[in-house]
Parts: structure tokens; C-alpha cells; sequence
């Protein structure tokens, strides 16, 4: 025992007089200082963009009252006699999207997530996986492309009173892409629940099913909700399946066979080159952008809260 504390001892020395030298110590105070300037990027990235949006933003209110922008229900910043900017209509056509895509994503990612960790064989997950994470690495124009020239001539065959451009088939589309989100997180939160929980469950008499629902669901629930909150907060930023698929028609109906316009395809549809600099249509996509920033951080704040309120200790 006192000859292991003894070459402990040493070993410290050692260390302490390498350092007294500075021979290691240069080094070792550099790393530290370059990891902090790393950090300081992605923050002061953080910071730049959210005043670049707030002053353009205030830009775009020093011309259209903050008044008529959250109350007109019209959208039309292109007309020649009246242009009114109400930003309902984009705002109306995002959740359309957003809430098709969640319906489509939630239950077969979730029930993939399920099958994945308490049901598979590990030869089915070397298979599945990758498949997910193919979907996961395809291009959202690839989803656009296939959302208008697959999906919407399908649902037409269906149902001959759709569109061409319309809220379902991007719906579905945006569903498709998120659902490798809700899987991955939602398995590992399944993941994270230990083992002696289930073996206690199925120990008192449960089966695999009852297990599963009652007891590993519920404890991972909290991981769960998170990735539901996050795949629908990728969702309602989506660019490029809806401006391709869905239109370009701003509309606050409920109807989803028509054409519609997102916050994002509009943005798209002015940085394209519809709009001169300094304009006030130029300055609209500012006050929408930032309008959509408000969107996706509530979702991400509420994934946090979430989070913690259902999380369990082990």
C-alpha cells in the first residue's frame, strides 16, 4: 500500500516539475484558449444572426405598421394597386404543412422506434438503420422533385378533385423526411431505460407488449416528446419540398387540396430575384424570417421544458 502511494507520489512530482519547466504547459494552455475561441464563433454566429434579423426587421415596420403585418389575413406584396402584407396567410400554410407532416412522421417513426429497441433482432437493425439513415442524408429538392412528380399524381389518381399544387402531398413528404429524426432520438431514449426495469415488469407477469407500453414508453417519455418536438420544429422550416410541391398561392383558408405558400417559400420566391435591394418587399422576407425564428424557438424552448418536466433518473 505505502509503495503505491509512494510511486504515486513520484509520478506526481514528476508531472508538477514537467510542467514548472514548460515543456507541457505551453501546450496545454493554448488548447484551452483555442476550444474558447471555437465556442465564441458559434455564439457570436448566434448573436450576428438574430441582430441582423431584428434590424431589418424594424426596417421593414419603419414602413408597414407591426399592426396590419399580425392582423390583415391577406398577403400580397406583388400587387400593383394595394400591396398588403398580413402575414396569417404564410402562417396558416406552414402549420398546414406542419401538421400533415406530423400525422404521417409521429406514429411510423414512433412505432418504428418501438420496434427498433424492444422488438428487432439485431440482423433487422444492421438493415433498417441504414435505410434510415438514407433517408436522413437525401436532399430536400430530391424530396420536392419526388413529392410532385410521385406523391401528388398518385393522391390525383385517387382523388381527381386535388390540385397539382396542393397542402397534402408536400405534407406527407415533409413527414417522411422527419421521420429518421423521431426514430433516432426516440430510440435512444428507449435505449436509456434500464434493463432491470423491464426484467422487473416481465418478472410480475407482464407481457412484451404491456412492458413496453406501460412501462418503457412511459419512462423514456420524456426523450420521446423531445424528438416529436424537433422533427415538427424541422418540419415548419422546410424550404424546399414546399416551394416546389405546394405552390405559391398565400392563402389563410383550411382547405388542403389547393395551392398554398409557406413562410419559407416565400422567402425563396423573393431571394430569387422577385424584389429590388432595399425595397419593402425586400425587407418583408426579414420580418417573415424572423417571424419563423420566433416559431422554431418556441418548439426548441418547449422541447427543453418538456424534457425536463418527464425526465426520469436512474
Amino acid at each position: 500500500m505505502k509503495t503505491n502511494e509512494t510511486e504515486k507520489s513520484s509520478i506526481q512530482s514528476m508531472l508538477d516539475k514537467k510542467y514548472r519547466d514548460g515543456r507541457a504547459g505551453r501546450g496545454e494552455k493554448i488548447i484551452p484558449v483555442l476550444l474558447f475561441l471555437m465556442a465564441a464563433v458559434s455564439v457570436a454566429t448566434t448573436i450576428g444572426i438574430v441582430l441582423t434579423l431584428i434590424i431589418e426587421t424594424f426596417s421593414f415596420f419603419k414602413q408597414i405598421p407591426i399592426t396590419e403585418f399580425f392582423t390583415e389575413t391577406e398577403w400580397y406584396p406583388f400587387s400593383e394597386t394595394q400591396a398588403t402584407y398580413g402575414i396569417l396567410p404564410l402562417i396558416v400554410g406552414t402549420l398546414k404543412i406542419t401538421l400533415i407532416a406530423g400525422v404521417t412522421a409521429i406514429p411510423i417513426g414512433l412505432a418504428v422506434a418501438i420496434y427498433l429497441s424492444e422488438y428487432a433482432s439485431r440482423r433487422v437493425t444492421k438493415v433498417m438503420k441504414p435505410v434510415l439513415e438514407v433517408l436522413a442524408g437525401v436532399p430536400t429538392i430530391v424530396y420536392g422533385f419526388f413529392a410532385l412528380t410521385f406523391v401528388t399524381p398518385l393522391i390525383r389518381s385517387l382523388f381527381p378533385s386535388v390540385e397539382m399544387f396542393n397542402a397534402i402531398s408536400p405534407g406527407i413528404v415533409v413527414g417522411i423526411m422527419i421521420i429518421p429524426t423521431v426514430v433516432s432520438l426516440s430510440v435512444d431514449a428507449l435505449s436509456s431505460v434500464p434493463t432491470a426495469v423491464r426484467q422487473g415488469s416481465l418478472a410480475l407477469g407482464a407481457t412484451k407488449w404491456e412492458t413496453t407500453w406501460r412501462v418503457a414508453i412511459p419512462a423514456a417519455l420524456s426523450g420521446i416528446i423531445a424528438s416529436i418536438v424537433l422533427a415538427l420544429s424541422r418540419a415548419i422550416g422546410e424550404t424546399m419540398i414546399v416551394s416546389i410541391a405546394a405552390g405559391s398561392t398565400p392563402t389563410a383558408s383550411l382547405e388542403l387540396t389547393s395551392s398554398l405558400q409557406t413562410m419559407t417559400s416565400y422567402i425563396v420566391q423573393v431571394t430569387g430575384g422577385d424584389a429590388g435591394y432595399g425595397t419593402t418587399i425586400y425587407y418583408s422576407i426579414y420580418a417573415v424570417g424572423f417571424t419563423l425564428f420566433l416559431f422554431t424557438l418556441f418548439m426548441n424552448m418547449l422541447a427543453q421544458r418538456i424534457s425536463k418536466r418527464f425526465r426520469e433518473a436512474y
